[in-house]
């Protein structure tokens, strides 16, 4: 005996599929094609019971379909925020002047961190705002220079085991708390400092650099994504990309 087949079903499957996977795409590539590949097999078994007439399974593979948006919004909090935040928000056209060497300031300061194996924690503030994020820091409102950076990390500052923010060419605070990464798969070497960027990247568009004091390495930090011991070429790229610098 023929089974009837719930077209609707299998359809509303497919569509809640699609629109999940479109969604993704904003939290990341990566994770959407995971996503999809789930999304694909429970569909592939929401068919097979339909076409089978096996009640119970239909159930099942309903229940989980319907209930992948909440679990998905619970997995990937951090992301969602930060896709939210990205939705609807103009590009700020912010270039920095041709004359401005904040980036040459920058670079030199963390290479004479490194070449000390001075610890480090510099953010780069970019489209989106991250007061909501970080706790305690000093305010300040000065030019970047690389003397101010190498005096606020040298050990005996108060301010050295935090972070520095750096926003439209100035240092707006320093000795901020970061939110620390809970991603299982960091690496054990990393310490505190990496974490932090990671949370910080995770939640944000932000560009966060780390010098490690362990090794005299320089990391950079984005997207949730570590570039550990990146040469200098690449690192000012990205310096001259996340503060507007074209030319």
């Amino acid at each position: 005996m023929n089974c009837p087949i719930d077209l609707t079903g299998i359809s509303d499957s497919i569509i809640l599929a699609l629109l999940i996977y479109i969604f993704s795409l904003l939290i990341r590539r990566d994770v959407a094609l995971r996503l999809l590949g789930v999304m694909g097999i429970l569909v592939l078994f929401s068919l097979i019971a339909r076409l089978s007439g096996f009640v119970p399974l239909i159930r099942v593979t309903d229940t989980i379909i319907l209930s992948m948006p909440v679990i998905l919004a619970i997995i990937f909090q951090n992301d969602l925020k930060r896709a939210l935040l990205m939705i609807g928000k103009r590009p700020q056209h912010t270039a920095i002047a041709p004359e401005d060497n904040t980036v040459d300031e920058v670079l030199r300061a963390l290479a004479d961190l490194a070449s000390r194996q001075i610890g480090a924690l510099i953010v780069v503030v970019r489209q989106q705002p991250i007061e909501h994020l970080i706790q305690v820091g000093t305010d300040i409102d000065a030019k970047v220079t690389s003397e101010l950076l190498n005096s606020i990390f040298l050990p005996y500052s108060p301010i050295h085991d935090g972070a520095v923010i750096l926003h439209k060419s100035k240092i707006t605070r320093a000795g901020c708390v970061l939110p620390l990464s809970h991603n299982p798969d960091i690496s054990k070497s990393f310490g505190t400092r990496h974490r932090a960027a990671l949370g910080l990247s995770e939640m944000s568009d932000a560009l966060v650099l780390v010098v490690s004091e362990e090794t005299g390495k320089i990391s950079a930090v984005q997207n949730g994504k570590i570039s550990y011991d990146i040469d200098t070429l690449e690192l000012k790229k990205l310096l001259r990309k996340s503060m507007g610098q074209h030319n």
